[in-house]
């Protein structure tokens, strides 16, 4: 597998990408005593969940507004600004190397492929196959040729494999100018990468802040809470924020998942952090990527929102399909 070659900096030491304030993978042993440990408890979902929302997309959206539409998981179509941007799009039946096995997808994604408007722009965060799905970007590229913008090293995990895929790698704190008014920042978050047993952490990851007509948003597709210091960065850097999306799904067993990922008392905690106004919350019940139930993340998001004294509709966990204008 071809991986990133470049000079190191602060986050990266010549061959791996770090976090300096972040937390590195667990080990191949702690992989096993999760999964085959005899203490396992592991919530049966449901064979089919569907989603009672569905979306058609206006072509475009001018002026100065923003319409965001969940697709499912981490995915989204993000309209603004005359452009129109996916983040992390899947589409395919599983999130896995091969297609036979390994998580299935519960629901439909929110909106059907056929009805996508012209994509102009791909965000992609990092390469778990949950966020990276080379079949999904090559259908996109088939169908649009949009730019693909994500973390160094993802681009040759993407052109390695489809060379019609137009990616184009950038390091955290870099801005991309999108067009339309519209730029992007990628910043750090704190989480890890692979796409197999052999590659962790040689490519990079990061989340999106994008400055839109309708205010800046800042997009996490996946990250652990930590101390909270990487949402207050970004609040320091980038705020004020309108909307915050952050991911509230596949956190237990949590000895094993709280280094990168939130659980929805942890995502409260996120919103406060990075002060944005509001926040819509993502990564939950599509694929079955942890142990919790499929409806745990949602009902756990309204009891951290009572619990913070925080009115519930600041906070709205999505489902595919549903749609958000600001």
């Amino acid at each position: 597998m071809k991986t990133y070659d470049g000079p190191a900096s602060d986050h990266f030491n010549g061959l791996h990408f770090f976090d300096p304030d972040g937390a590195p993978p667990k080990p191949l042993r702690e992989v096993l005593r999760w999964q085959f440990s005899g203490k396992r408890q592991r919530a049966a979902w449901p064979d089919w969940a569907p989603s009672p929302h569905a979306d058609t997309p206006p072509e475009r959206v001018d002026g100065g507004k923003a319409r965001l539409s969940f697709v499912g998981h981490a995915s989204w179509l993000i309209q603004a600004g005359g452009l129109n941007i996916l983040v992390d799009p899947v589409w395919s039946s599983r999130v896995s190397p091969v297609g036979f096995a390994g998580p299935k997808r519960h629901n439909d994604p929110g909106i059907a492929f056929e009805k996508l408007p012209k994509i102009d722009v791909v965000l992609v965060s990092h390469g778990h196959y949950d966020h990276l799905d080379i079949a999904t970007l090559s259908r996109l590229a088939k169908n649009f040729a949009p730019r693909v913008v994500t973390p160094l090293g993802n681009d040759v995990t993407m052109r390695s494999t489809d060379s019609s895929i137009k990616a184009e790698a950038f390091d955290w704190h870099d801005r991309v100018e999108l067009g339309g008014g519209i730029a992007v920042h990628l910043v750090p978050t704190r989480h890890w990468t692979a796409r197999g047993l052999f590659d962790r952490n040689k490519a990079l990851w990061a989340s999106f802040v994008l400055e839109t007509p309708a205010g800046k948003i800042y997009v996490v597709c996946d990250s652990g809470y930590g101390d909270g210091r990487h949402f207050r960065r970004v609040a320091e850097k980038h705020g004020p924020l309108r909307l915050a999306i952050l991911p509230i799904g596949a956190y237990e067993p949590r000895w094993f998942m709280r280094d990168q990922h939130m659980n929805p008392e942890d995502a409260v905690k996120a919103l406060l952090d990075c002060g944005a106004q509001d926040a819509l919350g993502h990564h939950h019940g599509t694929f079955q990527l942890t142990d919790e139930a499929t409806d745990a993340p949602a009902k756990a998001l309204v009891e951290a929102l009572d619990a913070a004294q925080i009115p519930q509709q600041r906070f709205v966990a999505m489902k595919p399909g549903q749609v958000v204008e600001i």
